[in-house]
């Protein structure tokens, strides 16, 4: 079975780097290992310092570089679904180029890049499967894209198909409308097939995981706990934090010392923001990193000795379901004493008080706006309540009615 990790974080943080490195680092240790991105603007070669083409390409022994064609995967997943909403649109009058670039989904590009993960997976060649993504709101979209369109296919695409079988006939004799035929269906239902293979891949805990790469910088961190977040409530397993670009302990000079002293609380911030999920560090070297050399410093540097493609956390470090009538929201915080539990919500952040230990957070919007009912510790997980006084939907599963609520 392939280990498989996605390396994502804000633009320039420096995933790509990290996600070499790691590859190396594993190659280096005997696993067949394969790196590639789904980033349009790919920057794997630059790293590498080497050329890489669209089908995997070996850059030393045991790794295997890709940057993948994306023209090729959307005339795969994409060509037929595309070629008829060109065709309609063409129909309706928008120009025969601006239809052929309207009929591309936002997105698909690198949706179509991250199945390549089936395909590495299915063919069974490689131990370790590594992932450059698209920085983390493209990241964000793609891996929400499969439990979506898994909805649609189960609840609403058998009944437009056969919807359509009937009433194409009549249509095609009364307006010259192009309509979708069984071959824009079957192309259809395989994208979506890939996508729940993909889905069950890697919301897999036992096989994938996501590792976030920041900087010690307010902005950077604020992101990545949106993502963090976001990627707790999808299903997808965050396994290792790596903090990136850490001054080193010798530049001790004005200059540099309040630059480290800015990072350091920054750093506080991180452990704060994703406890308990380990958080690894990669020091800012005094050249750049590109080439084999460079990248196994930076590999050594993060992992040491360890193997980096063994899970560095097990299990979701925060939950949201519906229990009871109410929104849940599980924290796991190990090894913290029991004692007052204090929240306060500053906008979309929660900041929670237990004991001694501190924990900053982004709330999923599902939870915004809502009465907070309370908390408590179960074992080693702080379950806070969330109260939605109002009807309507549940806000986790839109088409879902809710329970009746109880209070506390």
């Amino acid at each position: 079975m392939a280990r498989i990790i996605l390396y994502t974080g804000k633009g320039g943080v420096g995933k790509t780097t990290t996600a070499a490195a790691t590859a190396l680092r594993c190659a280096d240790l005997g696993m067949r290992t394969i790196v590639f991105s789904t980033d349009v603007a790919h920057s794997l070669a630059d790293s590498f310092d080497s050329p890489i083409g669209p089908e995997p390409t070996e850059m030393s022994p045991n790794l295997w570089a890709q940057e993948t064609d994306v023209y090729y995967n959307l005339d795969k997943y994409w060509g037929t679904v595309r070629d008829w909403i060109a065709a309609l649109m063409s129909w309706r009058g928008v120009d025969e180029v601006v239809a052929e670039e309207i009929a591309i989904i936002p997105g698909m590009e690198e949706l179509a890049n991250l199945l390549w993960i089936n395909k590495h997976y299915s063919e069974g060649r490689y131990d370790v499967i590594i992932v450059d993504c698209a920085p983390t709101g493209e990241t964000l979209q793609l891996l929400s894209f499969p439990e979506t369109a898994r909805w649609w296919m189960e609840k609403l695409f058998p009944i437009q198909r056969r919807a359509a079988r009937i009433v194409q006939p009549v249509l095609q004799r009364l307006v010259d409308i192009p309509l979708p035929d069984e071959k824009v269906y079957d192309s259809a239902e395989e994208l979506f097939q890939q996508l729940s293979q993909m889905y069950r891949l890697l919301s897999d805990e036992k096989m994938s995981s996501v590792r976030l790469v920041v900087n010690a910088e307010k902005m950077v961190i604020k992101e990545a706990q949106r993502a963090f977040t976001y990627f707790n409530l999808y299903g997808y397993t965050t396994d290792a934090v790596i903090c990136n670009r850490l001054l080193p302990d010798h530049l001790t000079d004005g200059y540099f010392a309040a630059w480290k002293e800015t990072q350091a609380n920054y750093y506080k911030m991180v452990e704060e923001a994703f406890s308990p999920i380990p958080i690894l560090k990669a020091p800012l070297f005094q050249r750049e990193v590109v080439g084999l050399d460079m990248l196994r410093q930076v590999g050594n540097a993060v992992f040491g000795q360890d193997d980096p493609s063994r899970l560095y956390f097990v299990g979701k470090a925060q939950s949201v379901h519906r229990e009871d009538g109410k929104y849940v929201l599980s924290l796991r915080l190990p090894f913290s004493e029991k004692g007052d539990i204090s929240l306060l919500q500053v906008g979309e952040e929660l900041i929670v008080h237990v004991g001694r230990h501190k924990r900053t957070m982004v709330l999923p919007r599902a939870l915004l706006g809502l009465e907070q009912g309370g908390a408590e510790m179960q074992g080693d997980t702080l379950k806070i309540y969330f109260i939605d006084n109002g009807e309507g939907e549940d806000r986790l599963h839109p088409g879902k009615k809710k329970l009746s609520h109880h209070k506390n």
